[in-house]
């Protein structure tokens, strides 16, 4: 679990850069919230899940480790592609940033029980 999340999160991070790469090529930063977004919610606290759910695999081992695995992979790229769009002038877009956002709420918030209840000290 650990490493497979690692792994997206370079994804995300890759996908992160090369939205700021054309930002700045092109000298137009709307999609600014995308790269931040994408940067902190995929590369930074994916890959801190994942070193966590690699030291500890007694933490990565339960279902809420699965749920929030699968929540935040779902929740996270419906609401960047909904930013995407909303950005690009299409308001109908707003409830699929608003569930991408509660998905990806939802996967931190069971992350964060998680630990707090199955992390121990050896």
């Amino acid at each position: 679990m650990g490493i497979k999340l690692i792994k997206i999160s370079v994804v995300y991070f890759m996908i992160g850069v090369l939205f700021g790469l054309y930002m700045s090529m092109t000298h137009d930063y709307s999609f600014t919230p995308v790269h931040v977004h994408i940067n902190l919610l995929g590369w930074t606290a994916l890959t801190l899940a994942g070193i966590i759910y690699h030291l500890f695999p007694a933490v990565a081992a339960t279902k809420l480790a699965k749920a929030h695995f699968w929540l935040h992979n779902i929740g996270l790229p419906l609401m960047m592609v909904g930013l995407i769009v909303l950005i690009s002038g299409n308001e109908g877009i707003i409830p699929v940033i608003a569930a991408g956002g509660v998905l990806t709420t939802l996967a931190v918030l069971l992350f964060g029980y998680n630990v707090l209840t199955k992390l121990k000290a050896e």
